[in-house]
């Protein structure tokens, strides 16, 4: 087995009673001392929660072929995007099933940066470069030379705004801006995973410590883990490997929305195409029990008592209860007594709408 990675803050967590766990290759923490349910309440609650995703991939993509090449590449509209916008995308195989999830900035007409998955990072990679052989554009992989912050909760931005040169308050939803923070270059975003406002901090490794210790002085609680996945699955927000993954196609995912066939031909598109016209395999579904225990993943899910599907993320919510997402046949996705296999036990559930708990995103 390969030695596992650490990131620039590898220190900063340990010093701060991290649980070190494996992660997407890298040593990343799951808590802190005071536990998963203090920081996923600092989110919630009207505080600000600092997370370490360096773990994730940056790639930048340049020349004159830029937007050709991600038309084709990825499955939402770039064409649509204006300088300084972001938007939620995908990269797609020829069978129409998901390399990955990213999101897309536009710097400018010749110029994007992508977010990858850890997971995937050099996957994501060796397919982009090899696409990019046909088109006048350059592919470069950032991440080793980048440190990548999530600060969430209603107070993110009182604690960020110190440290950055621009006013935070111009930049809007799904937005981003190239800004100096703590005196250096860096790129910040109104975008997150935890349905809270906040931002994503794009930085230089060399200052990452610094940054780190700045947001803490100015009152954020460092985040793990276990608390990032509470939060993102209370939205219902995808996650590789778990809701998406090179077995469904955004058919199946409830992300067409991402996938914009009318924009002309890109890499998946016949694909998706024609299981859009046959129809799903399967279905993913929102569910919340009505009696108790907590849904796992994995765990089966029955609709009237017949074996249809399984749960790809589920918890026990506090603010919900038991909730998960699952795949089912499509014919159980809205009709049929739903039922989760616990511990041997069928417990009874509802399907839902999603966010499980209300979201609070600025738009």
């Amino acid at each position: 087995m390969s030695e596992l990675a650490k990131t620039p803050l590898f220190d900063e967590h340990v010093a701060l009673g991290g649980k070190m766990v494996p992660f997407a290759g890298f040593e990343m923490p799951v808590q802190y001392k005071n536990g998963a349910l203090k920081e996923y309440t600092s989110v919630r609650e009207g505080g600000a929660g600092l997370f370490d995703i360096t773990h994730m991939g940056q790639v930048r993509v340049t020349g004159a072929g830029a937007l050709a090449f991600l038309q084709y590449v990825t499955t939402n509209d770039v064409s649509k995007l204006a300088e300084g916008q972001v938007h939620y995308s995908a990269l797609l195989d020829d069978a129409g099933t998901f390399i990955d999830d990213i999101t897309t900035y536009k710097i400018s007409d010749d110029a994007y940066y992508l977010c990858i998955n850890a997971a995937n990072r050099h996957k994501d990679v060796a397919h982009l470069q090899a696409q990019a052989a046909s088109f006048d554009v350059a592919v470069v992989d950032e991440s080793d030379e980048t440190t990548l912050l999530a600060l969430q909760g209603a107070a993110a931005q009182a604690a960020l705004q110190p440290l950055v040169d621009g006013d935070l308050d111009a930049i809007g939803y799904y937005k981003f801006a190239e800004v100096k923070v703590s005196g250096v270059d860096a790129i910040v975003s109104r975008t997150g995973y935890t349905g809270e406002d906040g931002f994503e901090i794009y930085i230089p490794n060399a200052i990452a410590v610094d940054v780190w210790r700045q947001l803490l002085a100015n009152g954020a609680l460092p985040i793990g883990l276990a608390a990032r996945d509470m939060l993102r699955t209370e939205m219902g927000y995808a996650l590789y490997g778990h809701e998406i993954s090179d077995a469904v196609t955004p058919v199946e995912a409830k992300l067409m929305w991402i996938t914009k066939l009318d924009k002309g031909d890109f890499i998946g598109s016949a694909a998706v195409a024609a299981r859009k016209a046959e129809g799903p395999r399967q279905r993913l579904i929102a569910l919340k029990l009505t009696g108790r225990g907590i849904p796992r993943e994995h765990y089966k899910v029955f609709v009237d008592g017949v074996e249809s599907g399984e749960v790809t993320s589920g918890m026990h919510s506090p603010m919900a209860g038991g909730v998960a997402l699952a795949y089912v046949k499509p014919e159980h996705a809205e009709a049929g007594a739903l039922s989760v296999e616990i511990r041997g036990k069928l417990v009874d559930a509802e399907r839902t709408t999603l966010p499980f708990v209300r979201s609070n995103v600025r738009k």
